[in-house]
């Protein structure tokens, strides 16, 4: 849950606000929020809720039942913190310095999420989905949605925010890896 609401206030108060982008589930949710005026509280909950359908059969109970705190978790924390001020409204004008504190807070907050269990957008099911179909690389379809998603966002961005968009997905996925896999102090004792 954690986890969820720190990707919730990086989308809020970094990317929706910078022009920069994520891929995936999170960068539609822009997109659409962009085009359409849609909540990404609302549309986030409804992608995530399609790609679990189409996954829960291959991927077990317990990644299901974390996954679905997880997406509710965003959304409702993304619903609560529309209803304030964005923190920090210049980094509209610093599309840099925006892909590298949203790519934090999405890729910590996604990370936590994975550590424990579950996936904080319907990406990783309908990733997971994919590779157990096509028995490919899990990298291949999250790439191939990032980058579909980067490329529509090629509508309402210019190749700047779309180059700065690119450097927060690589960032992203760089720290849910290395959150998913850190090894924890051990106590002494």
């Amino acid at each position: 849950m954690i986890g969820s609401s720190i990707m919730a206030f990086g989308l809020y108060n970094v990317h929706s606000l910078s022009g920069v982008t994520e891929g995936g589930i999170l960068g539609m949710t822009l997109l659409l929020n962009y085009w359409l005026d849609l909540s990404p509280a609302i549309t986030g909950f409804i992608m995530n809720a399609a790609c679990y359908l189409v996954g829960w059969k291959l991927l077990g109970w317990s990644f299901i039942l974390y996954s679905t705190i997880a997406g509710f978790t965003f959304s409702a924390s993304y619903a609560v913190f529309e209803q304030f001020p964005r923190l920090w409204p210049g980094l509209a004008d610093m599309p840099l310095t925006a892909a590298i504190v949203g790519a934090l807070f999405i890729g910590i907050g996604a990370g936590l999420c994975v550590r424990a269990g579950g996936a904080p957008s319907g990406d990783d099911a309908l990733a997971m989905s994919i590779c157990r179909v096509t028995k490919s690389d899990i990298r291949i379809p999250y790439l191939a949605s990032d980058l579909l998603v980067l490329a529509l966002s090629l509508s309402y961005l210019d190749l700047k925010r779309i180059a700065v968009s690119l450097l927060t997905v690589v960032l992203s996925g760089q720290l849910i890896g290395f959150v998913q896999n850190a090894r924890m102090p051990q106590a002494e004792g």
